[in-house]
């Protein structure tokens, strides 16, 4: 079961960077690292990510089995936890009514080690970024956190073809209009790999990383 042994903290910089160096020491598979306040996390693509006292989850867990998939299971153990109209903007950030909910940042040393950081709005989020985040609404966070270990360490053992199927159900892309480094184009589903298809006007595209940026309908 994912989520023991635990180390909590009162307040970290990082519980992933601190899940680091845990892991570089042996600890086992499953350790799982919380913070009641998180003043200097990391999203992807170097974005910050701060977690307030007592308002969201802040952790990281170590495993030492793990596939390339890791980062969409990841994405879709939180969906599990935000609830049948949570959809997945691949590769993993979490959307609720078209908001943020959550952050993933996976890390990984292979085949030794993986740390999975995830940050969800629990009871609520700062007023300066309302506009494009949101919170599960509910008041217990340790309960959510509970609920969460138990959806990852389902999304971690389940067949491939599964997790696929289910990212596909919860795809915010699928027909919508993106952008990314290289161009613009429409998403067109998951491949068999778990990468991103786009249809563009010279032919689809596949994205097996990267960041991709919904566009507003004009």
């Amino acid at each position: 079961m994912l989520g023991r042994p635990r180390l909590h903290l009162r307040s970290v910089g990082s519980t992933n960077a601190r899940a680091r160096e845990l892991a570089e020491q042996g600890a086992p598979h499953g350790t799982l690292v919380t913070a009641s306040e998180q003043t200097a996390g990391r999203g992807r693509q170097g974005r910050s990510w701060v977690t307030p006292p007592g308002s969201a989850i802040a952790a990281s867990v170590i495993l030492r089995e793990f596939d390339d998939l890791l980062p969409l299971r990841a994405g879709l153990a939180v969906a599990d936890l935000a609830g049948d109209s949570a959809l997945v903007k691949w590769p993993n950030d979490v959307l609720l009514d078209g908001r943020k909910v959550a952050g993933i940042l996976v890390e990984a040393r292979a085949p030794d080690w993986a740390v999975v950081g995830i940050g969800v709005n629990v009871t609520s989020v700062p007023p300066d970024v309302a506009d494009i985040a949101t919170s599960l609404g509910r008041e217990d966070v340790e309960a959510a956190l509970g609920e969460l270990m138990a959806a990852l360490d389902a999304r971690v053992a389940q067949p491939a073809a599964e997790v696929l199927a289910a990212l596909r159900e919860r795809d915010a892309l699928l027909g919508r209009r993106v952008r990314w480094s290289a161009g613009e184009g429409v998403g067109a589903g998951i491949d068999e790999s778990g990468a991103l298809l786009v249809d563009t006007p010279s032919g689809t595209a596949t994205l097996s990383a990267g960041e991709v940026h919904l566009l507003a309908v004009p």
